[in-house]
């Protein structure tokens, strides 16, 4: 018997992706038989999710539409929540309003992050070296190196991070998560979080597993932190919650 497949596509940001786990489990819920692929921008985020049969990156699908749809049962997901009445009215939260569009049950699913052995034991690099560790998170966007490096109308204020960065640490080991050509605030270590870098999405946000603060912006990492069910406290700039 040939297999049948649910195909979910979604395109925008690391922390949309991140939501959309809780849609890609609602899918998988709603059609248990049919085989769960993905194709997305960031496809670390779904790698390791055992519901998932198979993850593609956009533009790297050769072959895609003869293995998966022509002539296949297959079900396409991919219709945009963020362009939808409820969404913009604000009637809904995000993945119940995702859920109706795709005509699936929604039942209370929520975002997932799991991290693999090998993620999990590159995390123990953050230790605090005998402190607590807090992870502050400044400045957001567009991840390249010619990106503006503070232009985004959600970055925390230069000021107010060093104020918290002055705050803590002498009693905590804190990470400022920024840009390669952001503001780096003194007193804190640097993580960038950039395209060009080594470090990996999923090691990025394993630094969430050691953290004891977490101070956000409107961004990536507290959806990442919502995922593992650690308590954030978010700074709202240009954007509302």
């Amino acid at each position: 018997m040939s297999s049948k497949y649910s195909i979910f596509h979604l395109q925008g940001g690391i922390g949309k992706h991140v939501a959309a786990t809780a849609v890609a489990r609602a899918i998988k819920n709603n059609h248990p038989d049919r085989k769960l692929i993905v194709v997305c921008a960031y496809p670390d985020i779904f790698i390791n999710l055992d519901f998932v049969h198979r993850v593609f990156t956009l533009g790297n699908t050769s072959y895609f539409y003869q293995n998966y749809v022509q002539d296949k049962d297959s079900i396409l997901f991919h219709h945009e929540p963020y362009y939808t009445t409820n969404h913009i009215h604000k009637r809904k939260k995000l993945i119940e309003n995702w859920c109706e569009m795709y005509n699936i049950k929604y039942s209370g699913e929520t975002p997932i992050i799991k991290f693999n052995k090998l993620q999990f034991d590159l995390s123990k690099r953050y230790w605090g070296g005998g402190k607590p560790i807090m992870v502050l998170h400044t400045n957001g966007g567009m991840m390249t190196t010619d990106a503006k490096p503070y232009a985004w109308t959600r970055d925390m204020p230069e000021d107010i991070a060093q104020e918290i960065v002055n705050h803590y640490q002498k009693d905590y080991q804190i990470y400022q998560i920024t840009k390669l050509n952001s503001p780096k605030l003194k007193g804190a270590s640097h993580v960038f979080a950039t395209q060009q870098q080594s470090l990996t999405l999923m090691e990025l946000f394993s630094i969430l597993l050691h953290a004891k603060k977490r101070v956000f912006i409107d961004s990536c990492m507290q959806h990442a932190a919502a995922a593992l069910k650690k308590p954030s406290t978010v700074l709202w700039n240009g954007t509302s919650p």
